[in-house]
C-alpha cells in the first residue's frame, strides 16, 4: 500500500478547529484526506472551505457538488463562498489569477476573524514551492521574495497553514490511486498563455534534465532564504533607529517634521552610510523607503547606492525622482528621501507639474499624444497581494535616465536628446512615461522596458 503524504504537525494542537480549502484538485483532497485520518489523533475538529470564483461555468459548479459530497462523506462541515471574480479584476486592474488569490485568502483571513476556524490549511506542495520561488527569481525578486510560500502565516485570530509544504504532487497523486479516491481537474491548469503553468509544464521540466532533484533545491533555497530574511529583520530593527533621522534638518539644529498626512520624509548621515558593509547599506536604504510606503526595485535601490557613493563635488545626481511619489535629495551631510505631496510641490516649483495618470491596461490622453497600455500575455500581477499601480505620463525632471533597446545601460535624457537633435526648448514638454521609478516610454526612441505590459500610441 503506497504510504500516506507525510503531514507536518509542528503547528496541530489538540482542540484545534481546522477549515481545510478543498479546491477539488488531487493535492487539496488529498490534504483533507489526511486531515481528517489524523484528526482523532491530534484532537482536531475539521470543516471545509471552498471558493466558487464565478469562472469556468458547469466545471465550476461540478467542483462544488464533488467538494461537498467529499465533506458529507467524511463528516466534515462545508462551508462555500461565492464571487465574482472577473468582476473584481475588472475593477481592481488585476489578472484573473491574482483576484482569484486574494479574494481567497480575503475569505479565509474572514472565517479566521469570525470564529469559525482557529487555522486555515492550504495544500501547498513542494512543487508548488519550486514554481514559486522559480517564478519570484525570473521576475527579479530579492531573497525576501525568494522565500517563496510561507508555512505558517499569522492571519489575526488564526493562522494559514501549508501542512504539505514538504511534499511531492507526484507522491500525492499516487497515494489518492492507491486509495481509489476521486478528484477534480481544473482544465486552466493546463493552459500555458499563464506564466506559472509555463514554468511547471515547461521551465521546470526542462530543467530537471539538469538536475532532477531541481525542484527540491529550488525548495530548500527558500527555507534558507526564509531564515536569511527572519535574521536580517531583526538586524534592521535594532539598528534602523540608530541611522535614520525622521524628517529633514533646518538651519540652527534640529529637524522639522511634516504635519501634512501625505506627506514624509527621512534623512541618513552620509558618512555612517558609507561606512557600512554594502549589504547592510543597501538593506538600510530599502528599508528606508519601506517606512515611507516605497518598495524599491534593484535599479532604483542601485541608484540611491551611487548618490551615496558620491561624494559632494561629484557630477552624479543630488536630486533625483527615485520612485513615484519618492524622491531622492544628497547635501554635504545627508541623504534624505521624501514621499508624497512635499516631493510633488517641488516638481511644480519646477514648473513640472503636468501629469496624467495612464491605468494599467487602460488609456490616457496627454501632452499631445494618446498612450493604451495593454498587460502582457500569461502576466500574474505584480506582486502577490497588490495591486498593478498606474504609469504616469509626464514630462522630463532632472535626473531621469532612460535604457534604450539594445543599449547597455541607463543614459541621462539630456543625452538622448542630444543624439535626438532635439533643441533646448522642445525638451521640456516631451512626454514620457514613467512606471516605479523607471521611464518604460518615451516619445521617438524604443526604450528597454521590462514590466508587465506593453505600451503604443492610440489613435
Amino acid at each position: 500500500m503506497t504510504a500516506a503524504p507525510k503531514l507536518d504537525r509542528s503547528r496541530l494542537r489538540a482542540g484545534m478547529r481546522v477549515a481545510v480549502a478543498v479546491s477539488g484538485g488531487a493535492d487539496s483532497v488529498a490534504l483533507l484526506r489526511t486531515v481528517v485520518e489524523d484528526a482523532p489523533e491530534i484532537g482536531l475538529v475539521v470543516c471545509v472551505a471552498h471558493v466558487h470564483h464565478g469562472l469556468r461555468g458547469a466545471e465550476a459548479d461540478a467542483d462544488a457538488e464533488f467538494v461537498r459530497a467529499l465533506a458529507d462523506r467524511l463528516g466534515c462541515a462545508f462551508h462555500l463562498h461565492r464571487v465574482d471574480t472577473s468582476a473584481v479584476a475588472r475593477e481592481n486592474q488585476q489578472s484573473i489569477e491574482e483576484a482569484a488569490r486574494v479574494l481567497r485568502y480575503a475569505w479565509f483571513r474572514k472565517l479566521l476573524a469570525a470564529g469559525q476556524a482557529d487555522a486555515v490549511a492550504t495544500a501547498h506542495t513542494l512543487d508548488d514551492q519550486a514554481e514559486t520561488v522559480l517564478h519570484r527569481l525570473l521576475r527579479g525578486a530579492w531573497t525576501e521574495g525568494l522565500g517563496g510560500i510561507h508555512p505558517v502565516v499569522e492571519a489575526g485570530r488564526g493562522v494559514i497553514l501549508r501542512p504539505f509544504l514538504g511534499v511531492r504532487r507526484a507522491e500525492i497523486e499516487a497515494w489518492l490511486r492507491a486509495l481509489g479516491q476521486a478528484w477534480r481537474e481544473d482544465t486552466t491548469n493546463a493552459e500555458t498563455v499563464f506564466t506559472r503553468n509555463r514554468i511547471r509544464h515547461e521551465l521546470l521540466p526542462r530543467l530537471a534534465e539538469f538536475n532532477p532533484r531541481v525542484a527540491e533545491q529550488l525548495a530548500h533555497m527558500a527555507g534558507l532564504a526564509r531564515d536569511e530574511e527572519a535574521w536580517w529583520d531583526a538586524e534592521l530593527r535594532r539598528l534602523l533607529p540608530q541611522l535614520l533621522l525622521p524628517g529633514k534638518p533646518v538651519r540652527g539644529g534640529g529637524r522639522a517634521v511634516s504635519t501634512h498626512p501625505h506627506e514624509s520624509s527621512v534623512g541618513m548621515e552620509l558618512e555612517r552610510l558609507r561606512a557600512l558593509p554594502v549589504a547592510l547599506r543597501r538593506r538600510v536604504l530599502r528599508a528606508a523607503a519601506e517606512q515611507l510606503g516605497c518598495a524599491l526595485n534593484f535599479d532604483q535601490t542601485q541608484r540611491l547606492m551611487e548618490m551615496v557613493a558620491a561624494d559632494a563635488s561629484a557630477a552624479g545626481a543630488k536630486k533625483q525622482d527615485v520612485a513615484a511619489h519618492l524622491r531622492a535629495e544628497r547635501t554635504a551631510r545627508e541623504l534624505g528621501l521624501l514621499r508624497g505631496a512635499e516631493s510633488a510641490s517641488r516638481g511644480e516649483a519646477r514648473g513640472q507639474a503636468e501629469s496624467y495618470e495612464l491605468p494599467i491596461p487602460g488609456e490616457v490622453t496627454g501632452l499631445g499624444v494618446t498612450l493604451v497600455a495593454k498587460l502582457l500575455e500569461g502576466t500574474g500581477g505584480l506582486r502577490d497581494g497588490e495591486r498593478l499601480p498606474a504609469a504616469i505620463l509626464r514630462t522630463p525632471r532632472p535626473g531621469d535616465r532612460v535604457t534604450l533597446k539594445h543599449s547597455r545601460g541607463p543614459k541621462p535624457l539630456k543625452e538622448i536628446f542630444e543624439r535626438m537633435g532635439v533643441a533646448a526648448e522642445e525638451r521640456k514638454p516631451w512626454p514620457v512615461v514613467a512606471w516605479q521609478g523607471r521611464i518604460v516610454w518615451m516619445r521617438g526612441v524604443v526604450v528597454e522596458n521590462e514590466s508587465p505590459f506593453e505600451i503604443g500610441v492610440g489613435d
